[in-house]
């Protein structure tokens, strides 16, 4: 399922317009973005917790080129942690 096949499912539960489904989605995705952005957690009590974790500078092997070691840069990467809610529906 994709953005839009999420905006449609949404629209016909709530019986709401999908343009107005999928600008709320796009509200909330923005939300969350700018707020890992600041290096905030954003938590969905019984869904999950979004944040941003450091991956620090490392060095690794060039694959095309196995003997040569080339530096790989720090990295911000987004990390999610499922919440017990989400954990119970799929067992």
């Amino acid at each position: 399922m994709n953005k839009a096949d999420l905006s449609q499912a949404v629209a016909e539960s709530l019986n709401l317009p999908k343009r107005q489904v999928e600008d709320t989605l796009n509200g909330i995705l923005d939300t969350i973005v700018a707020q890992l952005k600041k290096g905030e957690e954003v938590v969905l009590t019984g869904f999950g917790a979004f944040s941003a974790k450091q991956r620090a500078a490392r060095q690794g092997v060039n694959p095309q080129n196995p003997t040569q070691k080339i530096q790989i840069a720090a990295v911000t990467v987004p990390k999610f942690k499922a919440g017990k809610g989400l954990k119970d529906a799929l067992k």
